[in-house]
């Protein structure tokens, strides 16, 4: 698939430092997606690295779908349907309305064309090709220089389990029950029993600087860290981690991260973020809307700063990668 046109991509791009050093990322969903796209012009994209959630993979329609996966791959390749969110921009619809008119259940939409990969991806595992290989693959397809690792090559599903008894996974819970607010708990003990895959660990250990994404810290960053020897990794690091929030007045840019956060005893607000991230992040960046939560969240011991966080275009995205990383650069 060659890559399209982003309409943000005629814009001029801020002149920003570039830090040269090797750089990890901890991403999933939307947030870490566009986070990234102004990370290849804050660091040196050859030197990147985004470590991927892989808790809401699963098979749909006889083809295994990554969605974390997939959104940072199209984002990054400029081939993401933004209105949308998910998705390639321009893709038909043509496979999964014939599957409803047979009487299937077609809640998870899948565009045809990335319904073709999805199933290619499927094949090619089944053969034996690692998904690390795989994602390899597709990022040099869309000539992207920066590395793309999954978290972990076991299966790894997180769960969330309702208060009414129900456990579904994530993307039954986000998709199909459109994110009901009665969440009990969140269930990782799949990703906790998963080992990491190959190249996590050496991505972290040779790091200089770690960024965890402005992504759902309960869904997102949280099933990275569960995998064994990931947060060990990060912890024994010299590399800096700078964490960003994705909370904004109070409330998530996008999905469903205040019914999690509440269900695992976390305040919604820049404040609840940054004390689970804490013990083992030394920088915090939030919105400037939150300012007045500043003095507390340096009390955590962080180093913070209060900027517009919100990533309408690529320029906002740039302007908030650096100064994630400018702020790692001051903590090395």
């Amino acid at each position: 698939m060659p890559p399209g046109n982003n309409p943000d991509s005629s814009r001029p791009l801020p002149e920003t430092p570039k830090f040269n050093g090797p750089v990890v990322a901890l991403a999933g969903g939307v947030g870490a997606s566009r986070l990234l796209r102004g990370l290849v012009h804050a660091t040196d994209p050859s030197n990147l690295t985004a470590i991927v959630n892989t808790g809401d993979d699963r098979e749909f329609y006889g083809a295994y779908v990554c969605p974390d996966l997939d959104i940072v791959t199209y984002t990054l390749a400029e081939v993401v349907d933004l209105a949308k969110g998910f998705g390639l921009k321009g893709d038909t619809y043509g496979l999964m309305d014939a599957l409803g008119s047979f009487g299937h259940e077609t809640w998870f939409r899948l565009g045809d064309r990335d319904f073709a990969y999805c199933l290619h991806r499927t094949l090619r595992l089944r053969e034996g090709i690692s998904l690390a290989t795989l994602c390899d693959q597709h990022r040099r397809a869309h000539d992207l220089p920066c590395r793309i690792l999954p978290m972990t090559e076991d299966k790894a599903p997180t769960r969330v389990e309702l208060d009414d008894g129900r456990s579904l996974h994530f993307e039954e819970y986000l998709v199909r029950e459109k994110s009901p607010a009665n969440v009990r708990s969140v269930d990782l003990t799949a990703a906790e029993r998963a080992t990491p895959a190959e190249g996590v660990i050496e991505a972290i250990d040779d790091a200089e600087i770690i960024i965890v994404c402005p992504s759902n810290p309960v869904v997102s960053v949280a099933p990275i860290l569960a995998v064994q020897g990931v947060r060990d990794a990060i912890e024994r690091s010299n590399a800096p981690v700078v964490a960003i929030s994705p909370i904004i007045g109070g409330a998530p840019v996008k999905g469903p991260a205040d019914h999690l956060l509440r269900a695992i005893g976390c305040d919604v607000s820049a404040r609840g973020v940054a004390d689970l991230y804490h013990d083992w992040a030394q920088g915090f960046v939030f919105d400037e809307v939150d300012r007045d939560q500043l003095s507390e969240i340096e009390a955590m011991g962080l180093r913070a700063i209060a900027t517009p966080s919100l990533m309408r275009d690529v320029e906002a995205s740039t302007r908030l990668a650096t100064v994630a990383v400018e702020l790692a650069m001051s903590l090395r």
